[in-house]
């Protein structure tokens, strides 16, 4: 491991998903305590996009910005929210010049499966009919997210390929979960990884789909045809149990014809980007901007 995020590891709370509610507060600890980005360079505001039920969501609106994306914030479908989201949808608006539509989705295990993609998706359409308010291109929209919110922007990415939805510029997936069947070798294996092991994830798929069958929706993975899908960057770490999972979706994306840049960052760990100071994290944090930036660009 990485020695810069190896001295972190003792400040890390057990990663357990047994009590959401417990697990919730320590998320939020957690995120008060990561500094967030000068904003002064943008505009920030709250909104509210209308649906059933209608869905919060916080717009970074960078001066100049020409291009957009969705933003799904991590939290293994249970934790997160807008105010957690905020160093980072802040840190992405300013290294990508996006303006980054951060997503207030609804949480199990009290709002199961398909309730975050169906306020991600409503989001994304809503972006797509707003564009112009927005100040950003509707060609030049893109959908993205940590971990969880990485699975559910994959999702939101099939669904409007099937359903002929709003056009996707680009796909941003950092370490996302995209497959609740645990089979490949780091799902099996990391059963002691910080942050994130087999045991949270098994807990974290469990809340989330409930009573229903998994499905290429709810798990990307599932997905039997990939083709026609936009463009991706996938961001996995080298001790995350997504690991695996994430780098077989890239390589099953390459074989249906789908642009793919595919980083796997050695010696992290899941979520470890959020420790600001070590100097693979601020290269992580920094490459995800400029691929979005690359993206939306030309």
């Amino acid at each position: 491991m990485d020695p810069e995020l190896e001295a972190f590891l003792p400040f890390f709370p057990k990663a357990d998903l047994s009590d959401p509610v417990a697990a919730r507060t320590r998320f939020a600890e957690l995120a008060g305590a990561v500094p967030a980005p000068d904003t002064s360079g943008m505009d920030v505001e709250d909104r509210t996009v209308p649906a059933d039920p209608d869905v919060p969501v916080r717009v970074y609106r960078p001066h100049q910005a020409r291009g957009a994306v969705v933003w799904m914030h991590g939290g293994g479908f249970v934790m997160g929210d807008l105010d957690t989201e905020h160093p980072w949808a802040a840190r992405l608006a300013e290294n990508s010049g996006a303006v980054v539509i951060s997503v207030g989705y609804r949480l199990a295990p009290e709002n199961p499966f398909p309730a975050a993609l169906d306020d991600a998706y409503a989001v994304l359409t809503w972006v797509a009919e707003h564009a112009a308010e927005l100040g950003v291109d509707p060609e030049r929209i893109a959908v993205g997210g940590h971990s969880a919110g990485g699975g559910i922007a994959a999702a939101v990415a099939l669904r409007a390929r099937d359903q002929q939805g709003p056009p996707i510029r680009y796909q941003l997936l950092n370490q996302p979960g995209l497959d609740d069947r645990q089979e490949s070798w780091s799902a099996r294996h990391f059963t002691d990884t910080p942050w994130m092991n087999r045991a949270k994830v098994t807990s974290a798929w469990g809340h989330y789909l409930g009573s229903a069958p998994a499905s290429p929706y709810a798990a990307p993975a599932r997905a039997t045809d990939l083709s026609g899908l936009p463009p991706a960057y996938i961001g996995s770490a080298e001790f995350c149990p997504n690991r695996d999972e994430d780098i077989a979706y890239a390589q099953r994306l390459l074989a249906a014809g789908v642009s793919v840049e595919l980083h796997q960052w050695p010696g992290t760990f899941h979520g470890s980007q959020a420790i600001l100071s070590a100097e693979v994290s601020q290269r992580q944090n920094a490459e995800l901007g400029a691929a979005l930036r690359r993206a939306l660009a030309g």
